[in-house]
């Protein structure tokens, strides 16, 4: 681990001030990522601003518009175990509860789930090249140990995929990402939010380095009665997903009005597909209409060999995902067992 200041600020003002004025700065609040990426040299900060003790960002409270907002500092606990979210957001509260471990949901923060960087096995060894951590040292994953690694949105640079589960369930609710620095205060589309890898897959959000998380917006709609969170993943706790899938329906009877899925463990990013979405759109709620949906959501997958078998694996996950959500019947999180 290298040699770094640490600094508290006591305001957001100042926050946005020490970042600013390093380039080589980061933001650190649970640190349940950073830390581990500064013991392994991945990332080596010239200066850590803690922001735990600034004022108002660790809150869950109504937005004007009738949806809810969270605090970046408020806990992926805090939000799983929130009665209104558990009401009004079951999709988010399973989301999160899919992840991780109880002790790093009590740590870890909402503005640092968000920034949460690749479970990439070469981006976490500074002995082999990776464009994502070395612009320009290649991407060895492409010919090398890629069973984790993205079947969509890749580049010839990266094939990494994003590690959250949040994530994917804040993409299919649209949440908005609500951040500020030296130009101000700005909202951020959460589809907008994350970035594919293209020619700088080193850069991960749209995010500028001055910029500051503040909170999460929630909005209005209600899926609380079909939805889930389905994840498929190597072991039963404390995994990764190798492909998730987030599912939301509006019905009408048995047609279906609304229709919103994000998948997990397959992109540089949560993945959505607007055509696969519209797809479903006044179409019966079957499994013949989920798995045209699916079609079209896979129609760019590439595996890259040992992770071929997630294009079929996705494909099922989110036939079965949008069946369960159809049902109201969504995946538990304490008994895992897929039904």
């Amino acid at each position: 681990m290298n040699r770094f200041t640490y600094t508290r600020p006591g305001d957001m003002a100042a926050a946005v001030r020490e970042v600013a004025a390093e380039p080589a700065a980061r933001i650190i609040a649970g640190g349940t990522n950073l830390v581990d990426l500064m013991k392994y040299n991945v990332e080596r900060p010239a200066r850590l601003v803690d922001i735990t003790r600034l004022p108002g960002l660790d809150t869950i409270e109504p937005t004007p518009s009738g949806g809810i907002r969270i605090g970046a500092l408020v806990t992926n606990s805090a939000v799983a175990y929130d009665e209104r979210i558990g009401r009004r957001y079951p999709l988010l509260a399973s989301a999160i509860l899919a992840g991780a471990s109880p002790q790093l949901r009590n740590a870890a923060s909402t503005g640092g789930n968000l920034l949460q960087r690749t479970r990439c096995y070469y981006f976490y060894d500074p002995g082999t090249g990776c464009n994502k951590r070395k612009p320009g040292s290649g991407c060895p994953a492409k010919a090398g140990l890629n069973r984790i690694h993205a079947i969509l949105g890749t580049s010839e640079h990266c094939i990494a995929t994003h590690p959250s589960d949040m994530c994917v369930g804040l993409a299919a609710l649209e949440a908005t990402v609500r951040a500020t620095g030296s130009n101000g205060d700005r909202t951020i589309p959460f589809e907008d939010f994350h970035r594919l890898p293209g020619d700088h897959p080193e850069i991960d959000t749209t995010l500028a380095h001055d910029e500051i998380i503040t909170a999460v917006d929630l909005p209005p709609e209600d899926f609380s009665a079909h939805h889930t969170y389905l994840k498929l993943r190597d072991r039963l706790s404390y995994a990764f997903a190798l492909v998730s899938v987030a599912a939301a329906l509006e019905l009408d009877g048995d047609r279906i009005k609304t229709a919103r899925f994000a998948l997990g463990g397959v992109a540089h990013k949560p993945w959505r597909d607007a055509m696969a979405e519209q797809s479903l759109r006044d179409r019966p709620a079957s499994t013949d209409s989920f798995a045209q949906a699916a079609d079209i959501a896979l129609t760019d997958a590439k595996g890259y060999g040992h992770n071929d078998f997630k294009i079929s694996l996705a494909r099922q996950a989110i036939v079965r995902a949008l069946a369960q959500a159809a049902a109201g019947t969504p995946q538990s999180q304490t008994d895992k067992r897929i039904r």
